[in-house]
């Protein structure tokens, strides 16, 4: 109990308190959130995932796993939750919303951080969390994107937000100049440094300010069955894919841990564009962040007991 304990509060307290400075901050000053959230999709985030890219040891097999994991996951997400939309009667709005919820996950400004507090003298923990990353903003701008769209308009739509995502294009660069052992000299290293450490606080203050207004009622069927698939299901899966594909230590670690990880805002984000339920959606964002708080933790403990 006492490494749960400090998990709770060497990892999930820090993460919470800067997510709760960016609700103060934004109630008290109202943030521009379109211009923070460009900040860090466009800016911080492309940074730190070429920094961690640039700096791994990740082996070609390793990465291969990785991805292979990965896609397996999506697949078991996606039936499962498209199984119980069929089977609870929801209209395809809410269907395409519940999936969204289930399947995509913030492993980018909670779960990044967080990888950045539990593998912070551990490199390759947080090249997992890279590569976890980019592959969620692939499946959000494929799958998560055709989910909500309508499709007249889906494949042009879907190409056309995959190429604007600065964080692809980070990661094959920090690969390239990686694999050709390109130094970077200090005068550059130093600012993209810099900025890479800045995105842990930036990242999460954005996320508090983002659910500084969010609220809700009560708690209805669909929002239980959403928070049961993303915080304990998705845990569930990845554990026995673990198992299944033998993976072991930190790779291992990484993965489990970034199954745990609450509901990705861009379901939000396409439920309130293409009107599908967008008040459900954000609900879920909200209270999945902050349960999670807990999941989480048991998560990160579970993982250094399962795959030390």
């Amino acid at each position: 109990m006492n490494v749960l304990f400090l998990i709770l509060l060497n990892v999930i307290f820090p993460v919470f308190l800067l997510i709760g400075v960016g609700v103060l901050l934004h109630r008290t000053f109202k943030f521009d959130l379109n211009t923070l959230s460009k900040i860090n999709t466009y800016f911080l985030l492309p940074t730190v995932s070429f920094v961690n890219i640039y700096q791994s040891d990740l082996a070609g097999g390793t990465l291969l796993h990785i991805v292979g994991f990965l896609m397996l996951q999506s697949c078991c997400l996606i039936v499962i939750s498209i199984g119980v939309s069929r089977t609870a009667g929801f209209n395809r709005s809410l269907s395409s919303t519940f999936t969204n919820s289930v399947v995509l996950y913030n492993s980018g400004n909670f779960g990044l951080p967080v990888s950045q507090l539990v593998f912070h003298n551990n490199p390759i923990g947080l090249s997992v969390q890279v590569i976890v990353t980019i592959y969620q903003n692939l499946l959000t701008n494929t799958f998560g994107l055709a989910n909500a769209v309508s499709a007249q308009s889906q494949g042009n739509k879907m190409v056309k937000e995959l190429l604007k995502n600065p964080i692809v294009y980070a990661f094959l660069l920090g690969l390239g100049l990686k694999a050709l052992k390109v130094p970077i000299p200090t005068f550059l290293w130093s600012p993209i440094q810099n900025v890479s450490n800045a995105f842990l606080a930036i990242a999460l203050i954005t996320l508090g300010a983002q659910s500084a207004y969010l609220r809700f009622n009560r708690i209805s069927l669909p929002l239980a069955m959403s928070l049961i698939g993303r915080l304990l299901v998705s845990p569930a899966i990845a554990l026995c894919l673990i198992w299944a594909l033998r993976l072991e230590g930190t790779a291992a670690q990484a993965l489990f841990i970034a199954s745990s990880y609450p509901t990705s805002r861009n379901s939000a984000v396409f439920a309130l564009e293409y009107g599908n339920d967008p008040e459900y959606a954000a609900q879920t964002v909200l209270l999945s962040t902050f349960l999670s708080s807990m999941t989480v933790a048991a998560v990160v403990y579970a993982s250094k007991l399962l795959f030390a």
